[in-house]
């Protein structure tokens, strides 16, 4: 008996496209990271300064590279708001805090702390009137996942003396609330212009609202000659390019013609990429408390993913 084939299937590109994309994937988001320590830790580049200027860029380049395409940049005027508060989560909470953080934290930490995000846009949800209701499964995997955050945190945890002061842990978790609830407003008010088109905006928004906030903390001042050294420069290139373009095309390549579950595996291996990488180059410490929080973060976050709604 004949069967349709569904639309993903009827345009299924070659197998080495996509191996290609979920490559550029993986490894751009995967290194981005360390890249964003080394910039903002090793070269010491004033970090809203350097968030904000390279989102904002990246905006720029992706709605000229539309406009180039003919695409429509236009939008409908009640999407106009939204965008620019999901622009604003994005960059300025989600962005601009991890940013500030990887000049404190390790960037295996900060992968793995980013990757929580899942969970608390469950959190999000369930605090909506209209928002989307766990399964048991859910429930466990959120509780599996917060564990393995407090596990994560425990050796700060148990120098209250060291803990204090650290602030890096607690801007990486504000950076994935903020995020899921950019991410759970974008879901609930997806307006009708082109889903890059839209990005882009909130790019340009977030970015400069960042760049904005940078001036007014004073970060010119920060910005020297001495900082302007090759390797920071490769730092802010690399994140503009593989991070911020290379990347995020790529991932939305993949969302029109791939199962989007399949897609989402990036998930799990974009914070294994980000300690491997913080390892082998910047010779950061694998112990036992990160491996272990590594495990049970990612098993509370495929359970969350894997276990539907209500």
């Amino acid at each position: 008996m004949n069967q349709t084939a569904s639309p993903l299937l009827a345009r299924r590109p070659a197998a080495w496209r996509v191996a290609l994309a979920f490559m550029l994937v993986y490894l751009s988001w995967g290194t981005t990271f360390f890249a964003i320590r080394a910039g903002v830790h090793t070269y010491g580049l004033p970090p809203a300064l350097f968030g904000g200027v390279r989102v904002s860029l990246a905006g720029w380049m992706l709605l000229g590279y539309l406009w180039l395409r003919g695409e429509r940049l236009g939008m409908p005027r009640r999407d106009v708001f939204w965008v620019i508060v999901a622009g604003l989560l994005f960059f300025i909470g989600g962005n601009g805090l991890l940013t500030a953080a990887m000049g404190r934290v390790p960037s295996g930490i900060g992968s793995l702390l980013g990757a929580t995000t899942p969970l608390w846009m469950a959190l999000v949800e369930l605090a909506l009137p209209w928002g989307e209701r766990l399964t048991p499964r859910g429930w466990l995997g959120l509780v599996v996942g917060m564990s393995g955050v407090l596990f994560l945190m425990m050796p700060k945890m148990q120098d209250a003396q060291g803990f204090a002061p650290d602030t890096g842990h607690l801007f990486l978790l504000g950076s994935s609330v903020t995020w899921a609830l950019g991410s759970v407003i974008v879901r609930h008010r997806r307006g009708s212009g082109s889903h890059l088109a839209v990005a882009g905006y909130q790019m340009v928004a977030g970015g400069s609202a960042l760049a904005l906030i940078g001036l007014g903390l004073g970060e010119m001042q920060e910005l020297t000659p001495d900082k302007l050294v090759p390797g920071a420069l490769a730092s802010f290139l690399y994140l503009l390019v593989f991070g911020s373009l290379v990347g995020f095309v790529a991932f939305n390549w993949l969302l029109g013609h791939v199962p989007a579950a399949l897609v989402g595996t990036y998930a799990y291996v974009n914070p294994l990429v980000a300690v491997l990488v913080g390892r082998l180059l910047g010779g950061e410490e694998l112990d036992g408390w990160i491996a272990g929080g590594m495990v049970v973060i990612l098993t509370g976050v495929a359970l969350v993913r894997g276990a539907g709604v209500r």
